[in-house]
């Protein structure tokens, strides 16, 4: 048992056989494909606002109280891991999600911000995770590979990317809010 629970991957392959299990044996609605996208959206979407909570409730936070001597195991090690399933996380949430939409057949309404209602919330809902998922790729990421030292920046570019890519961290914190908001409450169907 501790050999199959140490190795991540064989867990997560098992949790995905399981699921996609239920999913096709006993799904509601009868539309599997949509059912399969919209739980992959969850997942993707969790592991997305988990990095952003982590990040916010845990690393920054508690960055200042790290020794010195221990900061390089976060910066060099645990940061740059936890920013790939961040931003991947990011991504393939806004990738199923617009999925979800365009085969329901909403996707139009939704980025137009048409409608009232649930057609209303999700199109709020895409857009606010439009904005954080853009904040992630071209404004947090490419500030933390300087704050990191994944590329070469000098300490001051280094302190101000440091900066620059936690408010964006924290603007995504706060829109992510009412986001989630948005997004659990449009009861689309």
């Amino acid at each position: 048992m501790a050999k199959f629970f140490g190795n991540l991957n064989a867990v997560l392959a098992v949790g995905l056989v399981a699921a996609l299990a239920i999913i096709f044996s006993i799904a509601p609605n009868g539309d599997l494909e949509q059912q399969t996208i919209r739980w992959l959206h969850v997942f993707f979407g969790i592991l997305w606002i988990g990095h952003l909570y982590y990040f916010n409730f845990t690393q920054i936070p508690t960055m200042p109280k790290i020794p010195a001597e221990l900061k390089p195991a976060v910066s060099k090690y645990i940061a740059p891991e936890a920013l790939f399933w961040f931003r991947w996380g990011a991504a393939l949430t806004v990738v199923t999600g617009l999925l979800i939409a365009w085969r329901a057949g909403y996707l139009a309404q939704a980025m137009l911000l048409q409608g009232e209602g649930g057609m209303l919330l999700i199109g709020i809902g895409m857009w606010l995770a439009l904005i954080m998922a853009f904040n992630v790729w071209f404004i947090i990421w490419p500030n933390q590979k300087k704050a990191l030292g994944i590329v070469a920046a000098d300490d001051a570019t280094k302190a101000k990317a440091a900066s620059t890519a936690m408010m964006f961290s924290r603007t995504n914190t706060l829109l992510s809010i009412p986001m989630l908001y948005c997004m659990i409450s449009a009861n689309l169907g």
